[in-house]
């Protein structure tokens, strides 16, 4: 975010196409003379399709009663009369992500990088692990560092994930799972729906559980990937936003699939992270719009 736009708002939209969306939104602005200072939008049927909308505009200030004030105008004049689903967001205000981790680091590292550097629009608030390993390299970003073990029976994974909701209570908008190798309660995921982002790799549903690169190797396979997706109830279902792959052969060993694997999880990750906290995804059903640029 640029020093001339510190008063950039982002507003999302989605609704049942029909004509006159793109001018109510944009007529609404320039009445109150918002200048539009990026816009994206996408149909999926220009009859009786859904319609979605990305734009950024500019507020005089950053002041807050102003922004309330044009959320339920917006509520009154645009969004009833087309239905719309929105959300309004002030890129000033960052958001607060915790970030849930096992013993691997790529993923979890390349994100503490990123944030480091100013590269991701957020505040890592705290950085949870089943294990003790990482404390180390999360503390020397100035990350706080939670171990919660976390037991084999049910009564106890409730009882770890009970600890870490009190944990993230008021400190976390965005829950990014940099492998985190538990399997989440549908308790647990309903206290962030659509705000939770897992990373895993591109062999599912061919190759589930232990040793997926070793199984891959053994089957020949000639691409290795990463999938990022919104977390929902139903195991790595949820709506996917970033994909990626790279080609590898016969000349690979299963280290070579696994370090590869390791660098296509964090650049992936990463980039859907990023697309989140810039208000670039809108979750349509099982699916995502991502509007990048």
């Amino acid at each position: 975010m640029s020093e001339n736009n510190t008063a950039t708002v982002r507003l999302t939209i989605s609704c049942a196409d029909r004509p006159g969306i793109v001018a109510a939104v944009s007529g609404f602005l320039q009445q109150r003379g918002f200048n539009i200072v990026h816009s994206d939008q996408h149909s999926t049927d220009p009859e009786g399709g859904a319609f979605f909308m990305r734009n950024e505009f500019l507020l005089p200030s950053r002041d807050e009663s102003l922004f309330e004030r044009v959320k339920e105008e917006f509520q009154a004049e645009v969004a009833d009369p087309f239905g719309m689903s929105w959300n309004m967001h002030p890129a000033w205000k960052r958001r607060k992500t915790a970030i849930l981790v096992s013993k691997l680091d790529h993923a979890l590292m390349e994100l503490l990088w990123r944030f480091r550097r100013g590269e991701l629009e957020t505040d890592i608030t705290m950085v949870v692990s089943n294990h003790e390993d990482l404390r180390q390299s999360v503390e020397s970003f100035g990350v706080p560092f939670h171990h919660v073990p976390v037991g084999k029976r049910l009564r106890a994974k409730v009882a770890a994930e009970d600890i870490i909701l009190d944990h993230m209570k008021g400190q976390a908008d965005l829950v990014v799972l940099a492998r985190y190798m538990q399997i989440l309660t549908p308790e647990f995921v309903s206290h962030y729906p659509g705000r939770i982002i897992n990373i895993h790799h591109s062999f599912l549903p061919a190759f589930v559980g232990a040793d997926p690169y070793r199984r891959a190797f053994e089957r020949g396979v000639k691409l290795v990937g990463a999938t990022a997706h919104y977390v929902t109830e139903e195991l790595d279902q949820g709506p996917i936003i970033e994909q990626d792959v790279i080609r590898v052969n016969h000349n690979h060993t299963v280290e070579d699939l696994k370090r590869h694997g390791a660098d296509i999880e964090r650049h992936v990750l990463a980039r859907a992270v990023r697309w989140h906290l810039e208000d670039r995804v809108i979750v349509h059903g099982n699916k995502t719009i991502v509007f990048k640029r």
